[in-house]
């Protein structure tokens, strides 16, 4: 029996001939090694189509491709070379390549006082792109914080004075008559709210990067802030926290700017755009607050 020629479709010549700036697949899941672990991925990949009298491009080619890094570290060099791969399986179809990687990555984070410690995931995105002939690496995390609005801080403050002229209306004050006073519930009639926030961050490398600095943006990023959100706490990390956001006061704007200016200082940064949400405690809104640098695409809300 003769074997016919499985029929190839997607080769055939494509009447309405238009080039497209990208096809491919998203949602692939991937496993891939990160600092030692492995993340559980999702992945977008496409090339461009600039052949516009081709139906369509290689979709499992790309895919196959993939399994190049299920067993090497997640580096700028492994993502080049899978695009450089992307292009040359569809060397007379493409153009220009395109990765996307998004994950979870897990930081085990000690206690402010404590021995304790735990686990803290923070969403990261790496996209990266070969276009021109050029290669582009950007990366994204998500990490949350707490942040205490300074007008509630003073309002707060207000009416603790205005309780304790109230409470010592005569002219000697006894030292611990007072001591005994602030540690009381009628003492402190007022506390300020916090909320917990969120900074979201796109930073783009500068080229040839050799390693993803993922860790140590977010790192950058709580330092700026000063009021990461913990996990396991005993009750002297509770107390060193409620220190941490009595001494960062922060509006969104606030803490927009702090991000920024710390973003500057990062040598392998060349471009990066930010967002803070902060989750209003007071209102049923959120407060929003957003900056870039040398990014070629205006950023709102």
């Amino acid at each position: 029996m003769t074997q016919l020629k499985l029929p190839d479709i997607a080769a055939q010549t494509q009447a309405y001939a238009v080039p497209l700036n990208w096809v491919g697949m998203c949602g692939i899941a991937l496993p891939v090694q990160f600092e030692g672990r492995t993340a559980a991925a999702n992945v977008d990949a496409g090339v461009s189509l600039v052949d516009g009298s081709s139906r369509g491009i290689h979709m499992s080619r790309l895919y196959l491709a993939l399994g190049s890094l299920e067993h090497q570290p997640l580096t700028p060099l492994a993502i080049r070379q899978l695009l450089e791969d992307f292009l040359s399986s569809h060397a007379s179809l493409s153009s220009a390549a395109y990765l996307r990687f998004s994950f979870e990555h897990l930081l085990n984070r000690p206690a402010l006082i404590s021995p304790l410690a735990g686990w803290k995931s923070y969403a990261v995105t790496v996209d990266a792109r070969i276009e021109n002939e050029v290669f582009h690496v950007e990366l994204s995390v998500s990490v949350p914080y707490s942040s205490t609005c300074p007008c509630s801080a003073a309002l707060a403050r207000q009416l603790i004075q205005q309780q304790f002229q109230t409470h010592f209306s005569e002219q000697n004050i006894e030292k611990a008559a007072v001591l005994q006073w602030l540690g009381s519930a009628e003492g402190i009639v007022a506390t300020p709210h916090s909320q917990r926030s969120t900074a979201q961050v796109q930073v783009r490398l500068s080229s040839n990067p050799q390693v993803l600095p993922i860790t140590e943006l977010i790192d950058r990023i709580e330092a700026s802030l000063g009021t990461a959100v913990q996990t396991a706490v005993k009750r002297a990390d509770e107390q060193a926290f409620a220190l941490a956001n009595g001494q960062n006061l922060m509006f969104c704007e606030d803490a927009a700017r702090r991000l920024h200016k710390a973003l500057r200082q990062m040598e392998w940064s060349t471009a990066f755009k930010l967002r803070v949400e902060h989750a209003e405690s007071l209102h049923a809104h959120d407060a929003v607050a957003t900056s870039q640098w040398q990014w070629d695409v205006s950023y709102a809300v």
